[in-house]
């Protein structure tokens, strides 16, 4: 039911224009006493505005009133007035001029309003040919709100409401202009002039205005509009200013005029924020792909001069040098890596964000270039990985060699030394021609000294098979002063060739004296058989004391010295092992609490990923004080990378108490939190498609009840099979047939654009809620950028930097293509096209 809002200043009763019913288009106000008067002020204001509105649209038929209750007593200008601001023919008047003809006319008009849903209550034909002005003015109240102002809407307002807000929206940006209501606010005149030079700011120099002058401040407001604008003058300056309150009736329809002055403005204007609120998304989503593509990029760029780096195995000559490349490595995984790590995470991130956003807006799915989608830049992470792993083996065995290498050439040098120290000497004696001069005793003495050097010669063959072998081995394992050693080793080999020559040589010419000597003492027989007892007993005290000097004394002397040195070097050896093992006990106990943490902290995340209850707020506070535990719990990793460096510092390289290396707990870190930061990324994702598609917190459970149960792998992911058959028990007509087979690959293509292999939670929610959607389509922002151009099916430069704001019009200039039609000027851009492209329809 709709009642006639009553005019302010009434005194108790009630409002007949008051509305109900399925027209409801202004509030119930006071109440209002039919048979009490409108504030004189307030009738002189009501009866100049509705007479100056229903004569702007009277003029269109040629006709006008002069005295509204007395015109429209007939009924004929009444229903030509609805006639022609309605659009419709009403039944054809009565002719005649009786009383009753009057009446049927009205009744006509009458009924005409009730059937646009306006049921009038008090308002009686009868009153309306008697001429009550009340009764009249509260009539064409209710024709002015029903076909000026009920369909007035700015954004969910409507009516007086969406009327005001206009008002507000329009003059929010002038000095001195508040608009709070329809009477008060208007009363200096600034406010109308506002709206006039908002849309016209060539017919007013607002700048010009003053407050303190309302009387010319409305003069000048009425005289542009009725000039400019066709808007006739419905007030009088002076009513209005010396009106403690003007009337509010009166206010709204002429300032409702306005808005149906500038309705092609406000459908630009709508158009506009329409196109602006498209291209914001679109220019929002390029900016997400160029950022995806700049740090894919550099990534990728990374790990391709990160990969030859860890591919090169050239060794280096030196423990010191290898070592040197091995705290390379570590500062690589400590503090190059790292970042990386995340940003590959983060990249992740970007890319379910990225396409979230896209799905929810109805664009199509992201493509990266080529090379750069999420599975290249996995691949080639393994690929790092592997390569890594592979690099860091071969530096462990490398530096194992380069230890086994020094340990092989000490032992070298060591008994190279020995050697040369005992050859010392050696050919000067061999060189000796003393026997010369010898007697057959003394040859024969030097004959068993020289005996017991051959014996001591052959002792010292092993010796020189080892140094050697040691020089082979050295060689065959690449070590890097192999030629000295060689040189060296060639060295002894040939003075030992050469002391068998001279000690062979010595013994020959040690037997020729001996025999010679031998001859000259047979003529000596007497003479020696006589001496025999003497010498005999004085050429073995000689010999035995030769013998003692020459060989064993001066060996035992050396030994004796050695053995002390010897362990020494045992003693610091043992402790250096224990520090070793310590060390170890260090590592494993830290790395056998780490480990176990890191597991069980990646199972729980994914527990949460999987079976996350509650609002998605409550589920993210719960994620970012996990994420915090985790990043808390980091100083124990360092800690271990602390012990982990001294192991590798010391050369350990196996440790028997745990089970995980340094590379389990770096790999374990690494996916948890990779795992943390996805799996708060999702929830992310879930609040972008909750406020963008309105779900209720029930819906997002029973989503994730349905995922949970189909979920069987329990990984936070279905597979086809499973997709299938939770859309099976949904209801959708899947069946093994061309049909099915043909649907279920059609909305794979949605679920799973990148071909993945599965379908996440976000996925299945967005697929959930995909026809539900409301969002702006291609037609529509054609239909815009056509109110823009002018109903033209093309658009110029002028045209779009005139109406849209300077960003978003460059951003279509640059991205327009010419407009191929005929009769365009020069410079012509397609918006259809362009259109079409926003949605993936075509290519940009």
């Amino acid at each position: 039911m709709m009642m006639v809002m009553q005019p302010e200043g009434l005194g108790a009763g009630q409002d007949p224009f008051a509305g109900g019913g399925g027209g409801e288009y202004m509030e119930q106000e006071e109440d209002w006493d039919r048979d009490l008067l409108l504030d004189p002020a307030w009738e002189k204001q009501q009866r100049k505005t509705f007479t100056a509105w229903c004569n702007s649209h009277l003029r269109k038929a040629g006709t006008q009133i002069e005295d509204i209750e007395e015109d429209f007593r007939n009924g004929l200008k009444l229903m030509l007035l609805l006639e022609v601001i309605s659009g419709e023919r009403l039944p054809r008047p009565d002719k005649g001029k009786m009383r009753f003809h009057k009446i049927a006319n009205v009744n006509k008009a009458l009924d005409f309003i009730a059937s646009k849903g306006v049921k009038l209550v008090s308002i009686g034909a009868e009153e309306i040919v008697d001429g009550n002005l009340k009764m009249t003015l509260g009539m064409i109240w209710t024709i002015i709100l029903r076909f000026a102002i009920q369909d007035i809407s700015v954004e969910e307002t409507s009516a007086k409401e969406g009327l005001l807000l206009w008002c507000q929206r329009k003059t929010a940006p002038y000095r001195n202009v508040n608009v709070q209501n329809f009477h008060t606010s208007w009363k200096d005149g600034l406010a109308l002039c506002a709206l006039i030079h908002r849309h016209r700011p060539d017919l007013i120099d607002y700048a010009k205005l003053r407050k303190d002058d309302p009387i010319g401040n409305l003069n000048t407001a009425f005289e542009v509009a009725e000039k400019y604008l066709d808007i006739p003058k419905m007030l009088d300056a002076e009513d209005i200013v010396n009106t403690p309150k003007p009337d509010e009736k009166a206010v709204m329809t002429y300032v409702s005029c306005f808005y149906h002055a500038f309705a092609g403005a406000e459908q630009a204007e709508t158009a506009a924020n329409r196109i602006c609120k498209v291209l914001a998304v679109n220019q929002e989503n390029e900016k997400l792909m160029e950022e995806y593509e700049k740090l894919a990029s550099e990534l990728l760029e990374w790990i391709r001069r990160t990969v030859p780096w860890l591919e090169n195995r050239t060794g280096e000559p030196s423990m010191s040098a290898m070592q040197r490349k091995l705290e390379d490595f570590r500062d690589y995984r400590r503090l190059h890596k790292p970042p990386r790590v995340q940003e590959k995470c983060q990249l992740e991130i970007n890319f379910n964000t990225l396409q979230t956003k896209l799905r929810l807006s109805h664009r199509p799915a992201f493509m990266p270039s080529e090379g750069k989608l999420v599975s290249d830049i996995a691949n080639a992470w393994r690929g790092l990985e592997q390569v890594e792993k592979g690099y860091e083996d071969w530096l462990l065995s490398e530096i194992r060699r380069l230890q086994r290498l020094q340990h092989l050439a000490e032992k070298f040098q060591q008994k190279a030394s020995l050697h040369e120290a005992w050859t010392r000497g050696k050919e000067e004696m061999l060189n000796q021609r003393d026997y010369e001069s010898a007697s057959l005793q003394e040859v024969r003495a030097l004959l068993r000294r020289h005996e017991a050097f051959e014996s001591d010669l052959a002792a010292h063959q092993d010796r020189v098979e080892h140094i050697a072998a040691l020089a082979q081995e050295l060689n065959e394992l690449d070590y890097h002063e192999a030629a000295s050693v060689n040189s060296r080793c060639q060295a002894i080999c040939d003075q030992w060739d050469s002391l068998g020559t001279l000690t062979q040589k010595r013994r020959d010419a040690l037997e020729r004296m001996e025999k010679l000597l031998e001859t000259i003492d047979q003529l000596q027989l007497e003479f020696a058989r006589r001496a025999a007892p003497f010498n005999n007993w004085l050429d073995g005290a000689v010999e035995d004391l030769q013998d003692v000097w020459l060989v064993h004394s001066v060996e035992e002397t050396q030994v004796r010295k050695l053995v002390p040195s010897r362990d020494q070097t045992l003693q610091e050896e043992l402790a250096r092992q224990q520090v070793n093992d310590r060390v170890r006990r260090q590592f494993a106990a830290q790395a056998n609490a780490i480990g176990p943490w890191i597991q069980g902290k990646v199972e729980e995340v994914g527990r949460l990923a999987a079976g996350m209850m509650g609002s998605l707020e409550e589920q993210m506070a719960g994620l970012r004080q996990q994420e915090q535990n985790i990043i808390n719990y980091k100083s124990n990793i360092d800690r271990l990378e602390g012990d982990h460096q001294l192991l590798q510092e010391s050369l350990v390289f196996d440790n028997k108490h745990t089970v995980y290396s340094m590379e389990h707990i770096r790999v374990g870190w690494e996916q948890l939190l990779t795992s943390i930061a996805r799996t708060i990324n999702e929830v992310e994702n879930q609040v972008l498609t909750r406020d963008a598609k309105g779900l209720s917190q029930e819906q997002l459970n029973e989503f994730r009840a349905s995922f949970n149960h189909f979920d069987r792998k329990r990984n936070g992911m279905m597979e086809p099979d499973d997709f299938r058959a939770c859309l099976i028990s949904m209801g959708y007509d899947l069946v093994s047939d061309t049909q099915g087979e043909v649907e279920f690959a059609r909305i794979m293509t949605m679920v799973d654009p990148n071909a993945t292999g599965v379908v996440t939670f976000q996925a299945f929610i967005d697929f959930m809620t995909r026809e539900t959607a409301e969002t702006d389509t291609a037609e529509q922002v054609v239909a815009s950028f056509k109110i823009l151009a002018g109903d033209k099916s093309y658009i110029t430069s002028e045209e779009l930097r005139r109406e849209l704001p300077a960003e978003q019009a460059e951003y279509c200039i640059r991205r327009m293509t010419p407009y191929k039609g005929s009769g365009a000027p020069a410079g012509a851009l397609d918006y259809v096209a362009f259109s079409s492209a926003l949605y993936g329809e075509s290519d940009l």
